[in-house]
């Protein structure tokens, strides 16, 4: 019997992987006068300082310092590195390559504390653009499919991606990346909305063509990513509950021959919905867990952990949004098991961390789409292999023993990062499956819980003084051959973690 043919998502990520073979001729050198600007900029509008409400302290209680907390942390300027180009502005989330190609929009309902209208977060000068005067809230909630969210609150964000700002340096596998940066920033979005008494409830199916027309974007410059609903949660209306997050769009096998250079912009167009097919449940979600592999004769090692102290109020963790870094480099020492299976307490076990305040449910869009690998190089008290991650279980179970830093140097391309880090976590999923359930419309899903993900493992990694990157560039088959993985284990995402390297 033949194989279906593959869905336009599934062909994209074919196209797309690196390999040994090919990675030379897709080479090339950037022209860095052509490098886009990472900051939108309108010429028209009002604009609403929001400095001033993280300076003064009896501000920032006030419902403007708390939106102001919410996005500074989530997203804002926190340091400059010069370059003979053009500078590279350091934010709160990390991106590849340090290109930023998210944007971030507000959305304010008639009786909110704001003016009604669009506004959009302008980074570099941390304040909001007023750029649209209207009572938008309608359209808001129909381009949204009438999300449960949107009832009750008043204020709601969306996420954009201007696609050339990733593009202009890995080409038609940006894509990628643009939605683990995005993911990295709805992890932010998330924490920071706890911290400032909001719930973000994310909002991942939506009828593309009308949100990005009611926010005057160019569609073939820029498109919408995910919405959130911020609820306040010192409203007693808005404390709701956790609710669907994510809807299915077509899945495209019939298409036409695309060209190199054309598959980013014809994935994002296969994965829109385009007409109001399916609605969102009130059902609160299911647990999303699920543990895939329980592999015969495996050593099982328990995770269970204490959760990390953020410190009262959070403090600690508003302090390492404010100067969290990607490390550049390892020493190669160990670290320990205690801090490992903090790292996976935190990540994927948030009900852990009610009691600190921080949310208890995250909105994740299908975790049990997503799998967790571990390659182990130097972790004091577990022996050198790969082990998957069984998050139900909490547990470790062994895949392969072997040391694997000389693979791993040559798997990330031959960044150092992936040689000298104690660990590298990989995140994986069936791609076939996924498309199945949620249309092409998975992959956004699927790279958006990735990294989130990775962001959780990030901030935890930076509070617990270790050193932590994520590395979208990898031989993508040649993984699951060197590690042992399924083959229908696509790899999404890798995060490595270890001792860092001081600086001088």
């Amino acid at each position: 019997m033949s194989e279906p043919p593959l869905s336009l998502s599934q062909s994209y990520h074919e196209r797309t992987k690196y390999d040994p073979a090919t990675i030379m001729q897709r080479g090339r050198a950037l022209d860095f006068s052509q490098q886009p600007q990472p900051f939108k900029e309108y010429k028209f509008g009002t604009y609403y300082d929001l400095k001033p409400y993280l300076e003064n302290p009896e501000a920032a209680q006030s419902p403007m310092g708390r939106l102001s907390r919410l996005l500074y942390y989530s997203y804002g300027l926190t340091g400059v590195i010069p370059q003979p180009e053009q500078p590279i502005y350091l934010r709160s989330a990390p991106s590849a390559g340090g290109l930023y190609p998210a944007e971030v929009y507000l959305v304010a309902r008639e009786d909110a504390m704001l003016p009604p209208g669009l506004y959009n977060y302008q980074v570099n000068t941390h304040s909001l653009c007023h750029f649209w005067s209207d009572h938008v809230w309608s359209g808001f909630e129909e381009a949204c499919l009438w999300h449960p969210a949107l009832r009750a609150t008043h204020l709601a964000l969306v996420i954009t991606a201007v696609f050339y700002r990733s593009a202009w340096r890995y080409e038609d596998r940006a894509y990628r990346r643009i939605l683990l940066d995005s993911g990295h920033l709805l992890g932010n979005i998330e924490l920071t909305a706890a911290l400032n008494d909001y719930r973000a409830h994310c909002i991942g199916g939506f009828l593309d063509e009308s949100l990005n027309q009611l926010l005057y974007v160019d569609r073939a410059q820029e498109g919408a990513i995910c919405a959130i609903a911020l609820a306040d949660l010192l409203k007693v209306d808005q404390n709701l509950p956790p609710t669907q997050t994510a809807l299915p769009s077509p899945i495209t096998t019939n298409y036409p021959s695309i060209a190199d250079g054309a598959l980013l912009s014809s994935l994002h167009q296969a994965t829109q919905i385009l007409t109001a097919q399916t609605t969102y449940s009130n059902d609160v979600p299911s647990p999303a867990y699920q543990d895939k592999y329980n592999f015969p004769f495996c050593q099982k090692i328990p995770t269970q952990s204490p959760p990390i102290d953020w410190g009262p109020a959070g403090q600690g963790l508003a302090e390492t949004l404010h100067t969290r870094r990607s490390t550049r480099q390892y020493t190669g020492a160990a670290i320990s098991l205690e801090d490992l299976t903090a790292l996976l307490d935190f990540t994927y076990h948030p009900q852990h961390y009610a009691e600190q305040a921080l949310e208890g449910h995250s909105d994740f869009f299908d975790l049990s789409l997503i799998e967790t690998f571990i390659a182990v190089s130097d972790i004091n008290g577990l022996e050198a292999g790969c082990y998957y991650y069984a998050v139900h279980a909490q547990e470790l179970r062994q895949v392969r023993f072997k040391q694997f830093r000389a693979e791993l140097h040559y798997l990330c391309l031959q960044q150092e990062l992936g040689r000298d880090a104690a660990a590298l976590v990989f995140h994986t999923a069936d791609l076939k499956a996924a498309v199945a359930r949620y249309g092409d419309r998975a992959y956004r899903y699927l790279h958006l819980d990735a990294g989130h993900l990775g962001q959780r493992l990030n901030l935890a990694a930076i509070r617990l003084h270790l050193g932590v990157s994520g590395i979208g560039g990898f031989f993508d088959n040649q993984v699951n051959d060197v590690l042992g993985l399924p083959a229908d284990e696509a790899v999404l995402y890798i995060t490595t973690l270890g001792q860092p390297a001081r600086r001088r």
